[in-house]
């Protein structure tokens, strides 16, 4: 297993899941973040039974972050009770991982190359 997370998040629509992205790239608690659209979401809340059509939020990311991450998309999300679920990585492309790790922890002034 390596230290590095898969963070899932839902949101509204692609332009509130892009303003998240953008956020904590910038603010390095994740090195990326995809926005795939199309899901539907099946559930209920407040007594309702809801269907509703949003994005998934795709998060790379280390374990000593996660929690910091959590708390970040808690204060920026739309929702009162945003989805934000860590997945452990169990492996993967060597590169890839190091440049999440390097991405992570360092200076956001670093000119760092794209993977």
């Amino acid at each position: 297993m390596t230290d590095v997370r898969v963070v899932l998040v839902t949101a509204a629509d692609r332009d509130t899941g892009l303003s998240l992205v953008r956020q904590v790239v910038q603010e390095r608690l994740v090195a990326c973040g995809n926005v795939l659209p199309g899901a539907t979401s099946v559930f209920e809340w407040e007594g309702t039974m809801r269907e509703k059509r949003e994005v998934l939020l795709i998060f790379k990311t280390i374990a000593a972050l996660t929690e910091r991450l959590a708390e970040r998309i808690a204060e920026l999300h739309t929702y009162d009770v945003p989805e934000v679920l860590t997945l452990a990585v169990e492996g993967g492309h060597g590169p890839f991982l190091d440049w999440v790790r390097d991405f992570t922890q360092a200076e956001p002034s670093d000119g760092q190359k794209e993977p």
